[in-house]
């Protein structure tokens, strides 16, 4: 009866049958990251395009962010005279320098809770509230003509 003859692995090697022509590979190749030319040819690819994707994101973002701050400027120099808007921001420094500063001489006197931020957070929601209500009437108020 015949029988195969037994030949240790580490002589063989396998064919890479992805690349164009036939081509032998190491017989360790599967303990390898990556086994194949075309394996490696293909992860440098994906990881160009996830570099190029990237990087169109970021310009996306970028082009994205001087949209709006562009928008934001118009709608400032077109309200920078009406009285509402300026009172608000007037308004506001004053309140977020008041809530800082008692809230740094809280921290450095010790005094800081939570109790206390949630009352800062309070004053701030409750000017916020009163804030919208008063814009919304006063431009019925205001007439420039």
């Amino acid at each position: 009866m015949p029988e195969l003859e037994h030949i240790d692995g580490s002589e063989t090697s396998l064919i890479d049958v992805d690349s164009e022509h036939v081509s032998t590979v190491p017989s360790d190749f599967t303990t390898q990251s990556i086994q194949t030319s075309t394996q490696a040819e293909r992860i440098e690819r994906e990881e160009e395009d996830r570099e190029r994707t990237r990087k169109q994101k970021a310009h996306h973002a970028k082009e994205e962010a001087k949209k709006k701050a562009k928008k934001a400027g118009v709608i400032a120099k077109e309200n920078a005279g009406n009285p509402v808007i300026v009172g608000n921001v007037v308004l506001t420094l004053l309140l977020a320098g008041g809530l800082g500063y008692s809230a740094y001489v809280k921290h450095k006197a010790g005094e800081l809770t939570w109790k206390v931020a949630v009352i800062g957070f309070g004053i701030v929601g409750a000017f916020a509230a009163g804030d919208y209500f008063l814009s919304s009437f006063v431009p019925i108020i205001y007439d420039e003509e």
